[in-house]
């Protein structure tokens, strides 16, 4: 059943609509989740993880929001259940026991400008594209502020890599950061003679994590059991098989109603992330994490020296290290 649901407005601001699904057995309760961006080739295993899960007997909707930010108040308020997302300072700042649960994608990303500029000094002042508001692509631009020793311009917000692309392809932006495969479609394509990529350092952080209210998350462990071994199960045969994703691909669910030359790059796009190193095969753990503490401190959204934080306060790691057994 497709549905829309509508945001309260705040303070008389409409926020945009979030696109939602359900799917699922006949559970006494549905897992809700918040998904940052709608549905995408990005989202292909997600999805087909979802599809394993639904198949062990979860019961489940997601909701698209327009941003990360809005996934993350949608958990927050209590609204959804699981989020995508880094939310580090929103776990620090919030009373709720917000916890990661699973590292979904590194911060594979990359600087690409138009042919204009050829380093990152060259930003100094310059407008940036990123994907949303206190998520990956701005932390990458905080680090690079500091690291390089810039203040970049006006930060505009568009949420999908593919569609900052097309934003750099119809002139409409000049810089931005984009994930490794859209780069490489970039650079592959007639037009990459009209853009650089920028020199960058390397980066081992969370982009995209799962996460909940410890609360709930304790309170429905055998759905999140359910959950996490479908994403690990599925992270780990796309490292055998990078192809699984296309062929596990539910053809009527939302990324078999992508378009056809979308559905087509699938196993080149599943390639290049497993061979770039985008994804864990053993869901990030305590290594991603401790990688987290360091960078989102670097980029200013977590507060406190990394080797005084605590990546309890920050990740329950029961279910991963269960469903890693």
């Amino acid at each position: 059943m497709i549905h829309l649901l509508k945001r309260a407005a705040v303070a008389a601001i409409a926020l945009p609509l979030a696109i939602g699904i359900t799917v699922g057995a006949a559970h006494a309760e549905r897992i809700k989740i918040a998904l940052a961006e709608t549905p995408s080739d990005e989202l292909a295993a997600f999805f087909v993880a979802l599809d394993r899960a639904k198949a062990n007997g979860l019961d489940y909707e997601w909701t698209a929001f327009s941003d990360e930010e809005l996934a993350i108040q949608a958990v927050l308020s209590g609204q959804m259940d699981i989020g995508f997302g880094t939310p580090y300072a929103a776990m620090q700042r919030s009373k709720a026991p917000l916890r990661i649960i699973f590292q979904l994608s590194k911060l594979k990303f990359f600087p690409v400008t138009t042919a204009k500029y050829g380093t990152l000094q060259e930003l100094d002042g310059e407008p940036i594209l990123l994907h949303s508001r206190g998520g990956g692509t701005d932390s990458i631009a905080n680090v690079i502020e500091d690291r390089v020793g810039i203040t970049f311009g006006d930060r505009s917000y568009v949420p999908g890599s593919s569609n900052r692309v097309a934003a750099l392809l119809g002139g409409r932006a000049d810089a931005t950061i984009i994930d490794l495969s859209n780069k490489n479609k970039l650079m592959r394509s007639d037009a990459a003679a009209n853009f650089n990529v920028l020199e960058m350092f390397e980066v081992e952080a969370s982009d995209e994590a799962l996460f909940g209210n410890l609360n709930w998350i304790q309170e429905n462990e055998d759905d999140v059991a359910i959950f996490v071994n479908a994403l690990l199960s599925t992270w780990q045969d796309m490292h055998e098989d990078p192809t699984i994703i296309r062929r596990e691909t539910d053809p009527d669910g939302p990324i078999g109603q992508l378009p056809a030359e979308i559905l087509a790059e699938l196993d080149g796009f599943y390639a290049d992330a497993v061979e770039g190193g985008l994804y864990d095969p053993n869901g990030g753990g305590r290594k991603a994490a401790q990688a987290d503490m360091e960078w989102y401190s670097s980029a200013g959204q977590l507060e406190g020296s990394p080797s005084e934080l605590k990546i309890e306060d920050f990740w329950y790691l029961a279910p991963l290290d269960a469903a890693m057994k």
